[in-house]
């Protein structure tokens, strides 16, 4: 495995727990800038985005069947975000990574 991947595993792990991971993440990557975790690091913020913002609009339905969706949706983008991390790969999560990558270009 690429020595940058190994270097930047635990910043890019740690970047998908909701919330707070993703600053912890980028302060771990500050020093020693790793893509891997930069690649990971842009995906993580950016799901945690789409999950405060899907969360604010969807808290105005008082319906499960919408709210479980979303719940749903996040909790797949999560899983897939934080197991290509894991196995050290830079794959995209399915509908919105690209985007995320793109919005978040400047986060390196």
């Amino acid at each position: 495995m690429d020595s940058s991947v190994e270097k930047g595993k635990s910043a890019a792990i740690t970047s998908y727990i909701l919330g707070v991971g993703v600053f912890i993440a980028m302060s771990m990557n500050a020093e020693d800038k790793s893509s891997f975790a930069s690649f990971h690091i842009r995906q993580g913020l950016g799901l945690t985005l789409t999950f405060i913002s899907l969360g604010l609009i969807i808290s105005n339905f008082d319906n499960l069947m919408i709210s479980s969706s979303m719940w749903v949706c996040v909790f797949v983008l999560w899983s897939y975000g934080i197991f290509t991390a894991i196995k050290g790969e830079t794959k995209p999560v399915p509908l919105v990574g690209n985007l995320y990558q793109k919005w978040f270009a400047s986060i390196s």
